[in-house]
């Protein structure tokens, strides 16, 4: 990372990846948000495959990466540069909220759907859906931006996903299985958990007098057990989009192009997410100075351990304590 051409401004929070922090580019001002992985054994297939399937999407709704060169080596981390997304998590939005009007939820989920769908039209499924994943751009009326392609897979590169990788809450069915599922079909569900969670303040499939029951939870999704409580309103077109998305046979479920065509889906969709992205337009590979090969190169490199494991000269300036969210499980709606 060039300390003499990005200063900290601070942090912006942490995980399992590593730390995410806020910096500033000295010459033009602008923010930016850098993820920083420490070297070694941290540097997996799942850090490999955030960069790589993530460097290829180019959509208003997904968080775009920065630089030419948006992939670096500190002495001890690898740093990767991205767009900074000023309004936060959309999850820290719903609780502040307590839930989203109907009208309000709707706004946001277009605009994943939109994300997803140009994911899923470049042959990658996320496989980690959920709203600490979705961010929100500084702006009145908030851009969300689909973040974090740890998880995700290429089906054009991969065969079909088996592994159960994502968050409890949001985990389709077929997941679970440990059979071999089709990915797009689980995102599907996922936005359902999204959009459920967005209208109601709470988890489908959880029990509300048992959140923390795991076991519980996976029984309630594999019976595609959920209910919307009385004293939320929630329009007959709404319930119908959301009982066509939890279907727990997949070949059943709605797809991603049929929300597109639902009329509750339809109803005030803004103008722009009417022209869709072309993800089969070539990247302009003039972009970005890293090539794949440069890319792989820096990965491999990286997965030798640093010097020292800190982030050496930032963190004399930052020396926060850092809550790492060690069980990977989503959040907790008090």
């Amino acid at each position: 990372m060039d300390k003499e051409r990005y200063e900290l401004v601070r942090d912006l929070g942490s995980g399992n990846f590593g730390v995410a922090r806020l910096m500033r580019d000295k010459r033009t001002r602008e923010l930016v948000a850098v993820k920083f992985i420490e070297r070694g054994e941290r540097i997996d297939e799942n850090v490999q495959r955030e960069i790589i399937n993530h460097r290829s999407l180019r959509h208003p709704n997904i968080v775009q990466f920065k630089e030419a060169s948006f992939v670096m080596l500190t002495p001890t981390h690898l740093a990767i540069i991205m767009e900074y997304a000023a309004g936060g998590e959309l999850f820290e939005r719903i609780c502040n909220a307590g839930r989203f009007t109907e009208d309000e939820a709707r706004y946001f989920f277009q605009q994943l759907i939109s994300g997803v769908s140009y994911c899923h039209a470049s042959e990658i499924c996320h496989r980690d859906l959920k709203l600490e994943n979705t961010l929100l751009d500084g702006s009145p009326a908030p851009r969300l931006k689909i973040c974090d392609f740890g998880y995700s897979k290429s089906a054009l590169l991969h065969s079909q996903p088996k592994s159960t990788v994502g968050t409890p809450a949001y985990i389709a069915p077929e997941v679970l299985s440990r059979k071999e599922y089709d990915g797009k079909l689980s995102d599907v569900w996922s936005c359902g958990v999204t959009l459920y969670v967005m209208l109601v303040g709470s988890y489908p499939f959880e029990d509300s007098a048992d959140p923390r029951n795991f076991r519980k939870t996976i029984q309630r999704i594999l019976n595609v057990q959920y209910t919307i409580p009385d004293y939320v309103r929630v329009s007959q077109e709404c319930r119908h989009l959301l009982s066509r998305i939890f279907v727990a046979t997949p070949a059943k479920r709605i797809t991603i192009s049929e929300i597109k065509k639902h009329p509750w889906f339809l109803k005030n969709l803004p103008v722009e997410l009417l022209q869709e992205a072309d993800p089969t337009r070539p990247i302009d590979e003039s972009s970005y100075s890293q090539s794949v090969e440069d890319i792989m190169r820096i990965i491999q490199e990286a997965r030798t351990r640093g010097a020292a494991q800190s982030l050496d000269a930032y963190d004399m300036e930052m020396d926060n304590e850092l809550d790492l969210d060690v069980d990977g499980s989503g959040g907790d709606f008090l």
